[in-house]
Protein backbone atom coordinates (compact mmCIF):
# COMPACT_ATOMS: atom_id res chain seq x y z
CA UNK A 1 0.00 0.00 0.00
CA UNK A 2 2.76 2.55 0.73
CA UNK A 3 4.17 1.91 -2.78
CA UNK A 4 0.86 3.12 -4.23
CA UNK A 5 1.03 6.26 -2.13
CA UNK A 6 4.58 6.92 -3.31
CA UNK A 7 3.60 6.44 -6.96
CA UNK A 8 0.57 8.68 -6.49
CA UNK A 9 2.68 11.39 -4.86
CA UNK A 10 5.27 11.14 -7.64
CA UNK A 11 2.52 11.40 -10.26
CA UNK A 12 1.04 14.43 -8.57
CA UNK A 13 4.44 16.10 -8.35
CA UNK A 14 4.99 15.49 -12.05
CA UNK A 15 1.54 16.86 -12.88
CA UNK A 16 2.21 19.95 -10.79
CA UNK A 17 5.42 20.69 -12.66
CA UNK A 18 3.84 20.20 -16.11
CA UNK A 19 2.06 23.60 -16.09
CA UNK A 20 5.28 25.23 -14.93
CA UNK A 21 7.14 23.68 -17.84
CA UNK A 22 4.41 24.74 -20.27
CA UNK A 23 4.48 28.29 -18.90
CA UNK A 24 8.26 28.39 -19.28
CA UNK A 25 7.97 27.25 -22.90
CA UNK A 26 5.32 29.87 -23.63
CA UNK A 27 7.39 32.62 -22.02
CA UNK A 28 10.46 31.54 -23.96
CA UNK A 29 8.43 31.70 -27.17
CA UNK A 30 6.97 35.09 -26.22
CA UNK A 31 10.45 36.46 -25.59
CA UNK A 32 11.33 36.18 -29.30
CA UNK A 33 12.55 39.74 -29.94
CA UNK A 34 12.71 39.54 -33.73
CA UNK A 35 10.54 41.89 -35.75
CA UNK A 36 9.15 38.94 -37.69
CA UNK A 37 8.05 37.21 -34.49
CA UNK A 38 6.40 40.35 -33.16
CA UNK A 39 4.55 40.91 -36.44
CA UNK A 40 3.37 37.30 -36.52
CA UNK A 41 2.03 37.50 -32.96
CA UNK A 42 0.30 40.81 -33.72
CA UNK A 43 -1.27 39.25 -36.82
CA UNK A 44 -2.59 36.34 -34.78
CA UNK A 45 -4.13 38.68 -32.23
CA UNK A 46 -5.75 40.83 -34.93
CA UNK A 47 -7.17 37.79 -36.76
CA UNK A 48 -8.57 36.40 -33.52
CA UNK A 49 -10.17 39.72 -32.57
CA UNK A 50 -11.65 40.25 -36.03
CA UNK A 51 -13.09 36.74 -36.14
CA UNK A 52 -14.52 37.05 -32.63
CA UNK A 53 -16.09 40.45 -33.29
CA UNK A 54 -17.49 39.32 -36.64
CA UNK A 55 -19.04 36.27 -34.99
CA UNK A 56 -20.56 38.46 -32.27
CA UNK A 57 -21.91 40.87 -34.89
CA UNK A 58 -23.38 38.02 -36.93
CA UNK A 59 -25.06 36.58 -33.83
CA UNK A 60 -26.54 39.95 -32.88
CA UNK A 61 -27.75 40.50 -36.46
CA UNK A 62 -29.36 37.06 -36.51
CA UNK A 63 -31.19 37.67 -33.24
CA UNK A 64 -32.23 41.11 -34.45
CA UNK A 65 -33.60 39.56 -37.66
CA UNK A 66 -35.51 36.90 -35.73
CA UNK A 67 -37.03 39.48 -33.41
CA UNK A 68 -37.82 42.01 -36.18
CA UNK A 69 -41.42 40.74 -36.52
CA UNK A 70 -41.69 42.17 -40.01
CA UNK A 71 -40.56 45.69 -39.13
CA UNK A 72 -38.63 46.96 -42.17
CA UNK A 73 -36.41 49.17 -40.02
CA UNK A 74 -35.27 46.28 -37.82
CA UNK A 75 -34.78 43.99 -40.81
CA UNK A 76 -32.56 46.63 -42.44
CA UNK A 77 -30.50 46.91 -39.24
CA UNK A 78 -30.07 43.14 -39.24
CA UNK A 79 -28.95 43.18 -42.88
CA UNK A 80 -26.39 45.89 -42.10
CA UNK A 81 -25.13 43.74 -39.22
CA UNK A 82 -24.69 40.75 -41.52
CA UNK A 83 -22.79 42.95 -44.00
CA UNK A 84 -20.54 44.23 -41.21
CA UNK A 85 -19.85 40.65 -40.08
CA UNK A 86 -18.99 39.65 -43.66
CA UNK A 87 -16.53 42.54 -43.88
CA UNK A 88 -14.99 41.48 -40.56
CA UNK A 89 -14.56 37.89 -41.76
CA UNK A 90 -13.09 39.18 -45.03
CA UNK A 91 -10.54 41.32 -43.18
CA UNK A 92 -9.66 38.39 -40.94
CA UNK A 93 -9.08 36.23 -44.01
CA UNK A 94 -6.95 38.92 -45.68
CA UNK A 95 -4.84 39.68 -42.60
CA UNK A 96 -2.16 37.03 -43.29
CA UNK A 97 -1.74 38.29 -46.86
CA UNK A 98 -1.51 41.89 -45.67
CA UNK A 99 1.10 40.94 -43.08
CA UNK A 100 3.10 39.06 -45.72
CA UNK A 101 3.00 42.20 -47.89
CA UNK A 102 4.11 44.30 -44.90
CA UNK A 103 6.98 41.92 -44.21
CA UNK A 104 8.07 42.13 -47.83
CA UNK A 105 7.98 45.93 -47.76
CA UNK A 106 9.89 46.11 -44.47
CA UNK A 107 12.32 43.43 -45.60
CA UNK A 108 11.84 40.97 -42.76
Amino acid sequence: MPARVVRLAAGLAGAASAPALAATAILAQAADPTLSGVIDRARNVVVALLAALATLQLTIAGVRYLLAAGEPEQIEKAKRGVRAAAIGYGLAALAPALVALLKQIVGV
